[in-house]
């Protein structure tokens, strides 16, 4: 990070948060209170588990899921960095079924043991997925460095070694595995890329590059506390490289079978895009209630305007939380058995998240006012600095004019501010605005999902049959 290396990661002010946020997987998934939605019954060993770690066995249980992401949303206000590992379990899970059912592979039985082991021991595994690309109009076989698409450069009788990297991989750093999966659809010529395996996080050749954020470095600053907003919970990102790393035969789950990058994508897709329409509700229910607390602190909450704009804002969030219901109530089974979502509803579901976030974001800061970007600094409203004629300090002038309604204190109004900059700008975007838009793929990604699982040949019939148009053979 920065360019040096950290060795002491768990305490690092900028990395502490994101690491809280994960720890709030495993508090509520022991509290009585939220068993259902935080835990189930594996249906490998019938043990009870953390739901992080499940495989779908209903559309029940992906209306859990939901239910599960944005109750998380609501405790962190921030990233909580799992869905992308329960993701990859079940989209590698069903794809694994499906080639060794046409190769004879063991890949299915090999991914079978190594979940048992996670879910035995309540693992956080990271699903990888992002490539760099390089030159997005070639194929990776074409690429000038081949390391830009994760690809073997070695099979040996007991595994592969590959390089490569994966870039913005959330919560990377806080897993205490990787599941690395195919970017992209592939054909023959890119059998070398077509590669999906399970690697433990400290492995040999396998090292991170902590991403930055906006604001982040305000964590560093001597007693920081107001003004970073969300003090205790944040995201996390990382790029994530692999030189020349050994993957045994047994943690390999797809080798070479380049038709079924494609499967594995788009299910994970599928899934993840499900998953924001849990996480960020959750985001968005505590910013909504952010925004109503800042027009009490500034003494408009009745006013006719704030009150829609509220509205509007539950509205667009409500309709995320529709999306992603909507997709896991028309789940169906797999061949392998564990449930996988509506996969058009599902692109829907993130296509709202694509633009939804970003106006209820707006709206809160419309709400909130300028001073949320314009406000002193916390070490200016604790001076002690005696500038005015009759002995104030910057801190009581700061205390003074910043004030809002005459019974709520100036810290108050202070804390809310930050806490909306931080969602609206600062490090918690990550994990909400931006992080909406490229999260689970690009706009342009979930719109060729919508185009192909749209059915637009079957909607003409059905205007056809109705208008009487009759098509001569």
């Amino acid at each position: 990070m920065f360019g040096e290396k950290i060795d002491n990661w768990v305490d690092h002010p900028i990395i502490r948060p994101s690491i809280n946020c994960v720890a709030m997987t495993y508090a509520l998934a022991q509290d009585p209170k939220y068993k259902d939605l935080m835990t189930a019954t594996s249906n490998l060993t019938g043990h009870t588990i953390n739901r992080f770690t499940h495989l779908h066995q209903s559309p029940e249980d992906l209306i859990k899921k939901v239910k599960m992401q944005r109750l998380l949303g609501q405790k962190t206000a921030s990233c909580f960095q799992r869905c992308v590992g329960m993701d990859s379990f079940n989209a590698v899970y069903s794809t694994t079924y499906e080639i060794d059912e046409k190769y004879g592979t063991h890949y299915h039985e090999n991914f079978k043991k190594f979940l048992i082991y996670v879910q035995d021991n309540d693992l956080t595994v990271d699903g990888a997925m992002t490539d760099p690309k390089g030159d997005r109009s070639k194929a990776p076989h074409e690429q000038e460095d081949p390391d830009v698409f994760v690809h073997v450069v070695e099979r040996r009788p007991d595994g592969i070694v590959v390089c490569g990297a994966k870039v913005h991989q959330t919560g990377s750093i806080n897993s205490h595995w990787h599941i690395f999966m195919p970017t992209i659809s592939m054909k023959e010529a890119d059998k070398d890329w077509a590669v999906s395996f399970a690697c433990p996080t400290d492995a040999e050749g396998l090292y991170m590059v902590y991403g930055r954020q906006s604001c982040d470095t305000r964590k560093m600053e001597d007693g920081a506390n107001i003004d970073l907003g969300n003090a205790k919970f944040g995201g996390q990102e990382a790029l994530v490289v692999l030189d020349h790393v050994f993957i045994p035969n047994d943690m390999i789950f797809l080798n070479g079978e380049t038709e079924f990058a494609g499967m594995m994508v788009e299910r994970f897709a599928g899934y993840h895009r499900q998953s924001y329409g849990g996480c960020k509700v959750g985001v968005g229910d505590v910013l909504i209630g952010a925004a109503a607390l800042a027009a009490e602190y500034n003494g408009v909450e009745k006013a006719s305007h704030i009150k829609d704009k509220l509205i509007e804002m539950t509205h667009l969030n409500e309709t995320l939380f529709s999306c992603g219901l909507a997709c896991s109530c028309e789940g169906c089974a797999t061949k392998a058995g564990n449930y996988q979502i509506d996969l058009l509803l599902a692109n829907v579901c993130k296509q709202n998240v694509t633009r939804f976030p970003y106006e209820i974001v707006r709206l809160a800061e419309d709400i909130a006012g300028g001073v949320m970007v314009t406000m002193p600094s916390e070490k200016d409203f604790k001076s002690d600095m005696v500038v005015g004629k009759n002995g104030e300090t910057i801190g009581e002038i700061c205390k003074k004019f910043f004030v809002g309604r005459d019974d709520i204190p100036t810290e108050k109004r202070q804390r809310i501010m930050r806490f909306i900059e931080n969602m609206c700008l600062g490090s918690a975007a990550v994990g909400y605005r931006t992080e909406s838009l490229h999260g689970a793929g690009s706009p342009q990604a979930q719109r060729i999902m919508i185009a192909r699982q749209g059915n637009i040949a079957q909607k003409k019939e059905f205007a056809k049959i109705i208008a009487g148009i009759v098509d001569k053979d």
